[in-house]
């Protein structure tokens, strides 16, 4: 017997219609730009038919069913629009990082086979630089009125059209399609696989069930009444589901544009009252240092979620000792839509401030309800949940990638659809994953592992290193000992010995770093993680002979 309940499909336009009817009057703030009261205010009405204007403008412009549409823009309502507008008609939302190196950019709009490129003013270059490897350059909309176009233009291309133009001369009245909740939606490269990028293509039905978990408590936990901020990029995993959750719910948003300096990101929290921020360690890293500089608090912020790379501890506690301000981790991948786990309390678990919450909290977090993590062994064999026991994380849900796009039968999830997502960690008994590191970046010693985020992580905490990255290099009887490069505080003095010496009784002896050098900088991907690949070119050729 089945159920005698309605079924309407997950899609992402029945988000836009509820934001609209719901929360017509909520404000969406943009910073546009450079001082800070450069501002653009837009209520999720006007969001809604102008994403319907988007939309009529994209069917009269031949983009259908399954087209893909390509942005290179920052967090902006025109982004945001674009996001629904697109995605409503059928079409696929294809989002660029223009951070990335243009060979890279090049071979996703070649391999999405992009029919249009959706572009903001100030990234045309970006463009320009892509233009001669594209198999075929597609029509271009420059995010900006007529007045604002270049009077030559960047590239040679005789199609480089206004988007506001083209939202003015469409009607609001497009009604959306009916869409099957598996159709295409959203196109997302990723750098975190070996070789070329390769392409996550989420469906409507995975978006919406992402964005019901995301709403959770025990996730992001945001309502009508909060003012969220996404600092991390909607290029990157669609800013982790935010402008989605946002639309759920019916908050304010707070869209920082590119302005993601700390006296930026301080000013918009402040001004427009934000209480929940999300974004990767470095943004925070810079921003609590600034409230250090400065003096300055946040009376209206409450957390903070963190991913990309594990945060510092001591970024933890300083947010919490400068502006009572708790910081959050969260876990997940392009793969996985992208949240998996976030590290919320349970019952029983240490609470804010205690010591120990600030020691759990260096961990990524419990599994949302539509994902199962476990841990497994070189064998495949299920690890136990101990908390100590490290094996690979692997995963399988509602939201997590099935094969990836043009990579068909290539063998992306096992038998029993259970991802490998390439990371390496614990669990333990109340459900919290501990990343221990990413298997390529895993150091062996002797045919022993060591793993580099976890002698970063004790780095960091040093009240003289600001960063830190621990990379494998070359030793004639051990193959691999870790090196230890840092960035050090600002007016901090410490040598090498002092560093060496602070891990003394925190890890095993055969665990600490052979060399300690000092750096005025790390490298960080267009994502905001280590740049550990090319640390580890910098140094190929880096021999430690003692021990």
């Amino acid at each position: 017997m089945l159920g005698l309940m309605q079924e309407h499909p997950l899609v992402i336009s029945s988000l836009i219609d509820f934001v609209e009817r719901e929360h017509p009057e909520q404000e969406i703030v943009t910073r546009t730009g450079e001082r800070s009261e450069d501002r653009h205010r837009i209520t999720y009405a006007e969001l809604a038919d102008r994403a319907r204007r988007l939309a009529a403008a994209l069917h009269r412009l031949d983009i259908g069913l399954g087209d893909r549409v390509a942005t290179l823009a920052w967090n902006t309502h025109r982004h945001l629009e674009i996001f629904y507008g697109v995605s409503g008609v059928g079409a696929v939302c294809h989002t660029i990082n223009p951070r990335l190196f243009a060979e890279q950019v090049a071979f996703m709009i070649n391999e999405a086979e992009d029919k249009l490129l959706l572009v903001d003013l100030d990234l045309l270059p970006v463009v320009e630089a892509v233009a001669p490897a594209l198999n075929h350059l597609p029509p271009i909309v420059v995010l900006a009125p007529q007045d604002q176009l270049p009077a030559s233009l960047p590239v040679a291309s005789a199609n480089l059209l206004s988007y506001e133009t083209l939202l003015a001369e469409s009607a609001p009245s497009f009604a959306w399609p009916a869409l099957d909740e598996r159709t295409a939606a959203v196109l997302c490269y990723t750098s975190g696989t070996t070789g070329k990028p390769k392409g996550v293509l989420y469906s409507h039905r995975a978006i919406l069930l992402h964005t019901y978990a995301a709403c959770m408590k025990d996730a992001l936990g945001f309502g009508a009444a909060d003012t969220v901020m996404p600092v991390v990029p909607m290029f990157h995993v669609m800013a982790w589901g935010i402008p989605y959750a946002a639309a759920a719910v019916g908050c304010k948003l707070v869209l920082p544009g590119r302005y993601l300096d700390a006296p930026s990101l301080c000013d918009l929290i402040i001004e427009e009252g934000v209480n929940f921020a999300a974004g990767v360690s470095t943004i925070w890293l810079n921003l609590v240092h600034h409230l250090e500089a400065t003096g300055t608090r946040l009376p209206s912020m409450e957390r903070i979620l963190c991913g990309g790379s594990p945060v510092a501890r001591t970024t933890v506690q300083e947010f919490a000792e400068h502006a009572d301000v708790k910081v959050v981790h969260a876990w997940g991948m392009t793969e996985l839509s992208p949240i998996a786990g976030v590290n919320s309390p349970k019952r029983g678990t240490a609470r804010y401030p205690s010591p120990a919450y600030f020691e759990l909290q260096k961990k990524q977090g419990r599994a949302l309800f539509g994902i199962d993590i476990k841990t497994v062994d070189e064998a495949g064999r299920m690890l136990p949940r101990d908390g100590t026991t490290s094996g690979f994380i692997k995963t399988r849900g509602h939201w997590v990638i099935e094969e990836y796009f043009r990579h068909a039968g290539e063998g992306t999830v096992d038998a029993d659809r259970w991802f490998d997502t390439g990371d390496v960690g614990t669990i333990d008994e109340h459900g919290y994953l501990l990343i221990t590191d990413r298997t390529k970046d895993m150091i062996k010693s002797g045919g022993e592992w060591i793993s580099s985020i976890e002698l970063e992580n004790l780095a960091v905490s040093h009240p003289a290193i600001a960063e830190a990255a621990v990379i494998a290099v070359k030793h004639p009887r051990w193959v691999e000992r870790p090196l230890l490069l840092c960035v050090k505080q600002p007016s901090a003095e410490a040598s090498r010995e002092d560093i060496l010496a602070f891990y003394d009784g925190k890890v095993a002896k055969w665990w600490i770093p052979d060399d300690v050098l000092f750096v005025d900088s790390l490298p960080y991907t267009a994502t905001g993680k280590l740049f550990k690949s090319e640390l580890r070119k910098q140094y190929a050729d880096y021999e430690i002979t003692g021990r």
